[in-house]
């Protein structure tokens, strides 16, 4: 087995520069057992693909993202594109049989989600996808917290992801507020994913679902004057769990002042945990069991008695950033590739998280609930 992997990335957008970062940094910080090199950068023209890999240290480029694929030189793939984009890329990765992460939404629906999960598992291709959020030290700290009983079983969650980079009524149309070129989902194909994920995670699989969506702008300039934005800026879900919790989820784009708000409070029977990213160095626990002149929530702060954070430094409460959740994720990849194993999230936990989005704007059409 050789001792190096070469990463072949697709994209250089927000995206493709947090991986560029990653795969630079996963080699010191975790010394991984085959470490990365970084082969090769593709993006939509050859002039921009070699200024980025000039300069983010790509060692080559092209402006054809299938001569990236298919170059015998580049070992596994990483797609940091659009959701337009994933189908063919993928496919062309299975063809090719190299290992692929591929970054969410997965799929433009659950139906596309569900051929390219089943097209890797038939190649028993090791597979990835990118919910990054979850793998901070906190909510790997919830987790194990939830699994041990520590709070008791799961009753209620309240969940949500809210941001406000669509909130300015002045900020033009793009690929996000058209179908053809974003989704049906707005934000809830954007941000929702990635709280679904973590309810899915932390507490279980959905069995039922009711949302409601609705557009806030339904206007904004575009190349050729105003134009309808097609999908929705903001919505709520209202969940049952198949353990018999109840939860609710809400998702923005439009929610002013909040610029990472993916929260949760969970509750169990003996306790409780809260969690907010724009402070992600801290998880809040409730012991229900302390005498009542003692209860309160209890901040955690993180440190290296927590998962994967004494790989990013030894103080207590000095923090870990967004980056170091995307380094987690290729450090996770890296290993799949090595023993052949995918690592969760595998694209099967993609398609599940695709399949609530899916749920959620039947519901949103046909005014139901909908079971899963």
């Amino acid at each position: 087995m050789k001792s190096e992997l070469r990463v072949g990335l697709i994209g250089a957008g927000y995206m493709g520069k947090a991986h560029t970062v990653a795969y630079q940094s996963v080699g010191a910080l975790f010394e991984p057992a085959r470490r990365p090199v970084c082969e090769m950068i593709a993006t939509s023209t050859e002039e921009g693909a070699a200024g980025m890999a000039k300069r983010w240290g790509w060692a080559r480029s092209t402006g054809d993202w299938r001569d990236l694929v298919d170059d015998p030189q580049v070992d596994v793939v990483v797609i940091a594109t659009p959701p337009r984009t994933h189908y063919p890329m993928v496919m062309a990765c299975v063809a090719a049989r190299k290992p692929v992460f591929c970054e969410k939404p997965l799929g433009m629906n659950a139906e596309e989600s569900l051929a390219m999960t089943e097209a890797v598992e038939r190649a028993r291709m090791p597979n990835m996808v990118g919910f990054n959020y979850i793998r901070t030290p906190a909510s790997q700290l919830a987790r194990r917290i939830i699994a041990s009983g520590e709070i008791g079983e799961v009753i209620q969650v309240t969940a949500e992801h809210v941001e406000d980079y669509l909130h300015d009524p002045a900020l033009p149309a793009s690929w996000r507020t058209r179908i053809a070129t974003g989704s049906e989902a707005g934000a809830l194909g954007d941000v929702a994913p990635h709280i679904v994920n973590a309810c899915l995670r932390l507490v279980g699989p959905i069995e039922s679902l009711v949302a409601d969506t609705s557009i806030v702008q339904p206007r904004r300039d575009g190349p050729h004057g105003s134009e309808a934005v097609e999908n929705d800026d903001q919505g709520q879900m209202l969940l049952r769990f198949a353990n018999g919790a109840t939860g609710s989820i809400s998702f923005s784009r439009m929610a002013a002042g909040r610029k990472m708000g993916y929260t949760y409070r969970i509750t169990g029977t003996r306790g409780a945990i809260a969690f907010d990213q724009e402070d992600q160095n801290a998880l809040w626990l409730y012991d229900a069991s302390r005498e009542p002149g003692r209860r309160g929530f209890q901040k955690l702060l993180m440190g290296p008695a927590h998962p994967d954070y004494l790989a990013f430094n030894q103080g207590v409460g000095h923090g870990t950033g967004y980056n170091e959740q995307i380094v987690i994720e290729a450090r996770d990849f890296l290993q799949a590739v090595t023993t052949g194993e995918s690592v969760w999230p595998t694209f099967r936990d993609g398609y599940e998280v695709d399949r609530v989005i899916a749920a959620a704007l039947a519901s949103n059409r046909e005014r139901r609930w909908v079971s899963l």
